[in-house]
């Protein structure tokens, strides 16, 4: 990796700083010191069936928890039980809304503070080892606590929660249904997808993880190695981020034969959807599969607060067929649920290979070349803030195509379509790239370009290499983020080719130029998945 320019420590020090003026003005405490385990009585009871608890996680540390049980339940009855691990930086009060719900249907309900963070013990482990036997732990305490049923475990969350579950999933058979919102099933393709570090993301969790908890050593000395660009332990930081992958696990997922529900949004940009629908398709057990518009976690927000929310409906639906075994209909409903950018309607499919199956060929004719280093003003926009624009408002980062100064950006344009395109799935780049130097860095964009020439991003995705050859040409595969998005009639899609995005780490060296050409022996392309008519 070579190193950020100055521009780049600066761009991420900004960044780091703006999360930490969040955490501040949200009130964040901070962080406390670990914790002896405490004994597991409750500290303080209060009305509905919430309790307080110190809670033994692994290791000898206490994680502070809350247990919601059904009102009114008759000694000795059993219930069916589920843990929520919290998400990144969130106290264990996150889940109250949801739980409380849950507990009014029957469940026995288990939130805890992540290890590290806040007033539970130990230190920010990135769902390594400790984290997983933390669950395990929790789970133990929770049969012998309460009028958990141990044949009737679930486990949910949403962001770090969602991880930490599929990993338990993968660890503890006890776990029969999981409920996975915005998390991550491949760490590495979420923040290092196409060899490029995701800067505002990483730069966003590890400030909030200063602000709220005690990262461990190995978390700090790996964040910076990837903020450092050192492409020297490139190898270490991906064999850390297999480790807490879900993906690493598939195996033992599959065989211990959890229900998965899984659900994320079409802009994430902290674990975006590509990752989790791969990790969809090679799941073996009952499955289902939710993106909607937005950004991390955006989708579920509302639901945290106890409001109206569908993908929480959904999560009690998922966990009353799989650990009470209602007959709701959630299993017979069409497994793959998508909502799109530009439409209210859900759109029901078998499976992820049927989105999208008819495919729209873009050629990219000709030879383009661009200066590298400088910003051409087409970019993915600003995380967390720019997709729930997207979501809420429908206001996508936009930008004036023939404004784009060719000069620093490659663009090719479709023919204007005579009918709606209704976009689904994973668009796929294939070019030809001869680059001045051995590394770079260059993002590709694809626009919705309407007959003033104003694109709407469809989507985007970053593409990084080392070690080759300058002057000399070599193919490139990527995969833009998969999105859903209807380009209405009239309307052209365009594919823009820049090398400067905030929301990445670029590695061009200066004076670098890329050039992108189309061979006739190996045509330069791009893929858009169509929903068939």
């Amino acid at each position: 990796m070579v190193r950020p320019k100055p521009a780049l420590r600066a761009t991420a020090s900004i960044t780091t700083a703006a999360v930490l003026l969040a955490g501040a003005a949200l009130g964040a405490a901070p962080a406390a010191t670990a914790a002896p385990a405490a004994p597991a009585a409750p500290a303080s009871t209060t009305a509905g069936g919430l309790t307080f608890h110190d809670i033994p996680g692994s290791g000898g540390i206490t994680l502070k928890g809350n247990v919601f049980t059904p009102a009114g339940a008759a000694a000795g009855t059993k219930h069916p039980l589920i843990v929520f691990p919290t998400s990144w930086a969130m106290p264990q009060i996150e889940y109250l809304a949801q739980a409380q719900k849950l507990a009014d249907s029957g469940y026995v309900v288990v939130s805890y503070t992540s290890r590290g963070f806040w007033l539970s013990g130990g230190e920010i482990e990135v769902a390594g080892p400790p984290d997983i036997a933390d669950a395990s732990a929790v789970i133990d305490w929770a049969l012998e606590h309460t009028s958990a049923d141990p044949d009737r475990i679930g486990m949910g969350g949403v962001s770090y929660g969602a991880g930490i579950s599929l990993l338990a999933a993968g660890h503890d058979p006890r776990v029969k249904a999981v409920a996975a919102l915005s998390g991550w099933a491949d760490l590495i393709d979420s923040i290092y997808s196409g060899r490029t570090q995701h800067l505002q993301a990483a730069a966003l969790l590890g400030g909030a993880g200063l602000v709220t908890g005690r990262p461990s050593d190995e978390l700090t000395r790996t964040l910076k190695d990837f903020l450092g660009s050192k492409l020297e332990k490139e190898p270490e930081m991906i064999a850390w981020g297999k480790k807490r992958s879900p993906a690493t696990y598939l195996d033992a997922i599959n065989a211990n034969g959890a229900a998965v529900m899984m659900g994320n949004a079409w802009g994430d940009t902290i674990f975006p959807p590509n990752q989790y629908a791969s990790f969809y398709d090679k799941l073996t057990g009952p499955k289902r599969l939710e993106f909607r518009p937005g950004d991390h976690a955006t989708a579920e927000l509302t639901g945290l607060f106890g409001l109206p929310n569908d993908t929480w409906t959904n999560t009690r639906r998922w966990f009353d067929r799989y650990l009470k075994g209602e007959r709701n209909g959630i299993d017979t409903e069409q497994p793959v649920q998508l909502k799109s950018r530009t439409d209210k309607g859900y759109e029901g499919y078998p499976d992820w290979k049927s989105v999208g199956a008819a495919q729209n060929r873009i050629p990219l004719d000709g030879t383009k070349k661009v200066w590298a280093n400088v910003d051409s003003g087409a970019n993915g926009g600003i995380t967390l803030l720019s997709n729930a624009l997207d979501q809420f408002l429908k206001l996508p980062p936009v930008v004036s195509v023939p404004l784009l100064p060719r000069t620093f950006a490659s663009v090719w344009q479709s023919e204007r379509y005579g009918t709606e395109q209704r976009v689904r799935g994973t668009s796929r780049l294939h070019t030809t790239v001869t680059s001045t130097k051995p590394s770079g860095t260059f993002v590709a964009y694809l626009y919705d370009v309407g007959p003033l020439g104003v694109g709407k991003l469809v989507s985007n995705a970053p593409y990084t290499f080392h070690g080759q050859t300058p002057g000399r040409p070599f193919p490139v595969d990527l995969e833009l983020y998969s999105t859903a998005y209807d380009v209405p009639a009239g309307h052209r899609l365009a594919l823009v080719i820049d090398t400067v995005d905030p929301l990445y780490i670029e590695h061009n060296p200066t004076g670098a130029q890329l050039t992108f050409s189309s061979p006739g022996t190996d045509p330069s392309h791009l893929s858009v998945p169509l929903r068939e008519k």
